[in-house]
């Protein structure tokens, strides 16, 4: 496998550039890692290799407290030796939008590339459509800032097509932390986050501790994309800690084949920084 570093610092070009925290880093190393294994491992296998990303952002982050601007996760999607087929590029904020898609054109990404704007749940049936029909092979990133990905988007995308997750759980920085709010019946985010609009009973009827919020919410979504035909590996889920060590939230990887749980367990092993779940 060609050696690739998926961490590019770039200069200040004065448009959009959203803030992370420097545990940012680690995510995207093992982003950037699979995505590099995933295009060699596969180039020869399948005619379509497809990068499909739901919540792309602007293309750039500036690291919080450390004054650097990095590459996110399409542009390093983007900068791999062997290239994806065909990028499918999706982000809801109008100015995030904008920014990604200039600094497309300013990096020469001389790519096939469809951007999509709006949000991702609801332009499910866009995104479907812009991936090629036949000998394709996809590879979907989901990294929302909170739990505002739908279980039926996931399941409608893998129903149509061969494709690889790795989703962002933000079971730390948004679940346990709004367990109070997400109670209340009014509040639907984790009956869509899950599929689920009874999920509230065990802890109603304590046959499940709140304390045991994150690792229900992680069970659950196992066992959907177990009801979809994925091979779920529990080890597969890592964790991302802030720099207090504290866990902030997870990077699940769900695939249909051996071959892709293989190539993220070797990409999990060169990362020094990453850890099980539970």
């Amino acid at each position: 496998m060609k050696e690739f570093d998926p961490i590019t610092y770039v200069e200040d070009d004065g448009q959009t550039t959203p803030e992370i925290g420097l545990w940012g880093i680690k995510k995207y190393r093992l982003f950037g890692a699979y995505c590099n294994i995933f295009t060699t491992g596969m180039k020869y296998k399948w005619k379509q290799r497809v990068y499909i990303d739901l919540f792309a952002g602007a293309g750039c982050a500036r690291i919080r407290k450390e004054n650097k601007i990095v590459h996110t996760s399409a542009l390093i999607a983007a900068k791999v030796p062997d290239k994806f087929t065909k990028y499918i590029i999706c982000e809801e904020k109008e100015e995030n939008f904008h920014a990604l898609k200039n600094r497309f054109i300013n990096e020469n990404c001389d790519l096939n590339c469809e951007f999509i704007f709006g949000d991702s749940n609801k332009n499910v049936e866009k995104i479907i459509n812009a991936i090629p029909a036949d000998g394709t092979l996809s590879f979907c990133f989901v990294d929302p800032f909170s739990l505002n990905i739908e279980f039926e988007t996931i399941r409608k995308i893998a129903a149509t097509r061969k494709v690889d997750f790795l989703i962002l759980l933000a079971l730390q920085m948004d679940a346990n932390r709004n367990l109070v709010y997400y109670i209340d019946e009014e509040s639907d985010k984790i009956d869509k986050f899950i599929g689920n609009k009874n999920w509230r009973e065990p802890f109603l009827n304590a046959e499940v501790s709140k304390k045991d919020f994150i690792k229900y919410l992680a069970e659950a979504y196992d066992n959907n994309m177990r009801s979809i035909g994925y091979k779920v590996n529990p080890n597969l889920k890592f964790k991302i800690e802030n720099t207090v060590n504290t866990p902030i939230y997870y990077l699940a990887f769900y695939s249909k084949s051996d071959v892709g749980n293989d190539f993220y367990t070797k990409v999990e092993k060169m990362q020094n920084n990453q850890g099980k779940l539970f």
